[in-house]
């Protein structure tokens, strides 16, 4: 961009994207009037530069006029798509919106007025099916390298039968398989990590933030003590 553009955007064109995108644009999600501008500024440089590679002189109306159209329509900096959910465009047609997770879809007022909301319907308290799958392939690597009575200790605590019968089968007392059972323990710490069992009671990251605010709101109407 030569200088004379650049002063042209800066002085001419500028100002009046300042004045009129925050009337016509509509913010959509997250947005607001001042990262509009932005994207206005940036198809105002745009504009200028590929009138100047083509050799043609545009007024500083003109250029500002175009690059509102093209903000108020839904075009950004990073990108055009009308089909894309989260899209700009996308939205301003109808075509999909968005909505907060602590939308409340249904309240009982037979429980007392409980409510739920967006995510509860939509969540599921399963792990992620990648985390399940990584902690499968950790159990079977361990598996491998346990021996048979060892073996033998997890599948009675598994189905619930006394360590007793292992002890039966292979010929030998109860204070035996009770100390399997101990060093057991301590190799499963060693293999999976000692807070294993805080991982796979812990509910999903994304809940954190819902909880959060919640809880925050909840303390602003608590009553006042002295």
């Amino acid at each position: 961009m030569s200088p004379r553009a650049g002063w042209l955007l800066v002085n001419e064109i500028l100002p009046r994207l300042r004045s009129a995108v925050p009337l016509v644009a509509h913010c959509v999600g997250s947005e607001d009037p001042e990262e509009l501008i932005g994207d206005a500024t940036l198809h105002a440089a745009r504009i200028l530069h590929s009138a100047e590679q083509r050799g043609k002189t545009v007024s500083a109306s003109s250029v500002a006029y175009f690059a509102i159209e093209h903000t108020r329509s839904g075009r950004r900096s990073c990108g055009n798509s009308a089909s894309d959910v989260h899209g700009a465009a996308t939205q301003l047609k109808g075509r999909s919106r968005l909505e907060s997770l602590e939308t409340v879809v249904a309240e009982a007022q037979e429980t007392g007025g409980e409510i739920w909301e967006l995510h509860d319907v939509l969540s599921s308290e399963a792990e992620d099916p990648s985390v399940q799958a990584g902690r499968n392939l950790d159990w079977q690597t361990l598996m491998g390298s346990l021996s048979a009575r060892e073996r033998a200790v997890i599948g009675c605590i598994i189905e619930g039968r006394s360590l007793r019968d292992a002890a039966k089968s292979f010929r030998v007392c109860d204070s035996t398989m009770q100390g399997d059972k101990r060093k057991l323990a301590v190799k499963i710490l060693d293999f999976m990590g000692f807070d294993i069992l805080i991982e796979v009671r812990r509910s999903p990251r994304w809940k954190d933030d819902l909880m959060t605010s919640r809880e925050r709101l909840a303390c602003k109407h608590l009553p006042i003590t002295s």
